[in-house]
C-alpha cells in the first residue's frame, strides 16, 4: 500500500482530490514551510465573469522566525473573509442543482472562527468526507523530510501556478455558456453541479 504525500489545501482543486480518492493512505504535511499563493489558502470557483479565486487571509507574524511553518499559519480574522467567501459561493453557485442540498453542512464553516488556517483546512477535509459519505486514511506528518521514502510525494504538485497533470473532463458549469468550461477547479464546483456523481467522477480520472 503506497502513502500519498498531499499539502493541506483550502476546498482544494478537483485533481487533489482525485488523488486523495484513488489513495489508500494519505499523510498531510504540517511541518513544511507556509507557502504563499498556494492552494493552501486559496480556492478558486467559477464566478459570473469567470475565474474566481478565494483567499483565506494569513497574519504574517514574524516573531515566529524568518520561516513560517504551515501549522502556525495564522488566520487574519480582522477581515470579514468568511462573509465574502460565503457570499460569492452562493452568488455563483445558488442555481447550481445540489448548492441548496449541501448548503446547510457547509455553512457553518463559513461561521466559525478559526485561528490556525491548518485546523480549518483539516475540517474543511472533514466536512467534505460526510457530504461525499467517504472514509479517507489521513493523517499528519510530525517531523518535515525533504525527500521521504517510501511514499509518492505530492507537496508540490499542485499548484494555481501552474496547468494540471490530469486531465478533467467537462460537466456541466453554471456559467459555461457564457465562459466555456473551466477546468480543475475547487472540489466545491464539481460537488455543487455533480452532487453525488462526483465521487465516480474522480474515482474515474487517469491520474
Amino acid at each position: 500500500m503506497q502513502t500519498k504525500l498531499l499539502s493541506s489545501t483550502y476546498f482544494g482543486p478537483i485533481d487533489y482530490f482525485a488523488e486523495i480518492f484513488q489513495g489508500e493512505e494519505i499523510k498531510i504535511e504540517t511541518e513544511e514551510n507556509y507557502q504563499k499563493q498556494s492552494h493552501r489558502n486559496r480556492c478558486s470557483i467559477y464566478g459570473a465573469n469567470g475565474r474566481l479565486d478565494l483567499n483565506v487571509p494569513i497574519t504574517h507574524n514574524k516573531t515566529i522566525g524568518k520561516r513560517l511553518k504551515s501549522k502556525d499559519a495564522l488566520i487574519a480574522n480582522e477581515f470579514d473573509w468568511q462573509k465574502l467567501h460565503w457570499k460569492s459561493l452562493e452568488s455563483a453557485y445558488r442555481t447550481s442543482p445540489y448548492f441548496e442540498f449541501y448548503e446547510d453542512d457547509l455553512s457553518p464553516l463559513f461561521e466559525k472562527k478559526h485561528k490556525y488556517l491548518l485546523d480549518l483546512n483539516f475540517e474543511v477535509l472533514d466536512t467534505l468526507q460526510d457530504l461525499l459519505q467517504e472514509e479517507w486514511n489521513i493523517s499528519k506528518t510530525d517531523e518535515y523530510k525533504m525527500s521521504p521514502e517510501g511514499v509518492l510525494d505530492l507537496r508540490n504538485e499542485f499548484s494555481p501556478k501552474k496547468e494540471s497533470k490530469i486531465v478533467t473532463p467537462e460537466y456541466t458549469q453554471v456559467f459555461s455558456d457564457k465562459y466555456g468550461f473551466i477546468p480543475n477547479l475547487s472540489i466545491l464546483d464539481l460537488i455543487f453541479m455533480e452532487g453525488t456523481n462526483a465521487e465516480g467522477y474522480l474515482r474515474g480520472l487517469e491520474l
